[in-house]
């Protein structure tokens, strides 16, 4: 398979394909890890007895898959990768801030997913973990060089795997004992509920810069709804099932989270080798998806400085130097450096969700799709160099959210006052995108004015 051509550019007509059912593996897939169990589990160390941790993860994945999904639409329409396209909203200087942020994102969520991929496949073969580490980043990065096609292929494959092997899992797990009142409605703890729908809402939140970059070479034509649904439905199931996965380990398995890998595969017996191996393939999977990203948002930031062109060559440059960096970090991460560093990344999300809002108000509310793609990519364009009223609505967005946040880093005072409940995240939505539609349709509005103003004075002459 050829080396993808294509990177943060248009892609034209005559190189879109697939269909919108296509995305389905793609999400599905690409949250069957370890990592999404893990997520999920955290409902039960927060205090939820099985019913409400269960409740809570479906909760969190509706609301949270339908701004994702939302961003997955946008791919065939636009054609172009899911950052850049923030350069309309933010200014073509602007977008590298949320640019920057995403990075630290894609680079944390790398060295995370590859320590704890590296450790599944150490304690299977009895390596060491650095050079397991390296092992699977060298797979990773050939890959990731490949580009879309291969992973798109990739994602259809492990999909059926992760299919079979998990629906096994499954019926091993609900075999569990588990204390009993696990499954009992009563005992409802709305701040502990509510902490619990927005860690896992933000989890599909946070899939928001990957989206379009995995929907862009569809057809142009291609249906908004389908490609939203088939988005939505991968993700949510696979994300639900992992998680529901997690919440029922963690309460019927002493000290799960301890050793979250093994412990899952030892539930297999004599087949725990199976597992093993289906555990390293899905963080494997994620960490392509991660680098992916990482890649495209680089290019994105530096391009509106130095033009580049990504050949094939410079883009194994790219990836290269972005895999080495985060192979750097999961090996420092064998110490207590990775889980600070990951609360940071996670603490960024809450910058994340006023991103997300003000994309999704001005493509579908604001412009209803329609853009100067040209213009995304030229700095004295219609979009500017810096967007004062998102650079706004960014700002106080995240300052409305502070008072709410709750995390390891920090706890605001409004969540304490509410028991620990963060809604932060519900803030990052309705805020910006109250300030950004006033305020932006305002500005849209009087520069129709002014170009049918301009329009028919020159008609007059």
């Amino acid at each position: 398979m050829k080396i993808e051509t294509r990177s943060i550019e248009y892609i034209p007509a005559n190189e879109r394909h697939g269909k919108a059912k296509g995305l389905f593996p793609v999400w599905f897939a690409a949250n069957m890890h370890i990592t999404t169990l893990v997520t999920g589990s955290l409902c039960v160390t927060f205090g939820l007895n099985l019913f409400w941790s269960v409740a809570a993860i479906i909760v969190g994945n509706l609301l949270g898959a339908i701004f994702m999904a939302s961003h997955s639409a946008q791919g065939p329409k636009l054609g172009i990768p899911q950052m850049i396209q923030s350069r309309a909203q933010f200014g073509v200087i602007g977008a590298v801030i949320p640019l920057i942020l995403v990075i630290f994102m894609y680079l944390g969520f790398f060295a995370s997913s590859g320590l704890l991929g590296a450790q599944v496949l150490s304690s299977a073969l009895n390596l060491n973990v650095t050079w397991s580490i390296i092992i699977l980043n060298i797979i990773t990065f050939t890959v990731t060089m490949i580009g879309h096609d291969l992973i798109h292929k990739m994602q259809k494959y492990l999909t059926w795997v992760f299919i079979f092997v998990f629906i096994a899992a499954t019926f091993i797990v609900f075999q569990l004992p588990v204390p009993a009142g696990s499954w009992s409605p009563s005992g409802f703890n709305l701040s502990t509920f509510m902490l619990s729908v927005s860690v896992v809402a933000t989890w599909q939140i946070s899939y928001a810069p990957y989206v379009a970059d995995y929907s862009r070479y569809l057809p142009i034509d291609t249906n908004y709804s389908k490609t939203f649904w088939y988005t939505y439905a991968g993700t949510v199931l696979g994300t639900v099932w992992m998680m529901v996965l997690g919440v029922l380990l963690t309460t019927a398995i002493p000290n799960f989270l301890s050793n979250s890998g093994t412990n899952l595969a030892n539930q297999f017996g004599s087949l725990a080798f199976i597992m093993f191996i289906v555990i390293i393939l899905g963080q494997f999977s994620i960490n392509v998806f991660n680098l992916y990203g990482a890649f495209m948002s680089t290019v994105s930031t530096v391009e509106p400085f130095s033009k580049i062109k990504v050949t094939p060559k410079v883009r194994g440059y790219f990836v290269f130097g972005i895999a080495t960096f985060g192979t750097l970090l999961s090996i420092l991460g064998q110490g207590n450096f990775l889980s600070n560093f990951i609360n940071f990344i996670l603490f960024i999300s809450y910058f994340l969700i006023p991103w997300t809002a003000i994309n999704l108000v001005d493509f579908y509310v604001l412009r209803h799709g329609e853009y100067s793609i040209e213009d995304i990519f030229d700095l004295n364009g219609k979009y500017g160099k810096i967007n004062k009223i998102t650079s706004i609505a960014f700002l106080v967005s995240i300052i409305a959210e502070i008072p709410f946040m709750n995390t390891t880093l920090y706890v605001g005072p409004a969540a304490k006052a509410m028991g620990g409940a963060d809604v932060a995240w519900i803030l990052g939505l309705v805020v910006p995108s109250v300030i950004y539609y006033v305020m932006m349709k305002r500005k849209l509005s009087k520069t129709s004015v002014s170009s049918v103003d301009s329009e028919t004075s020159s008609n007059l002459i």
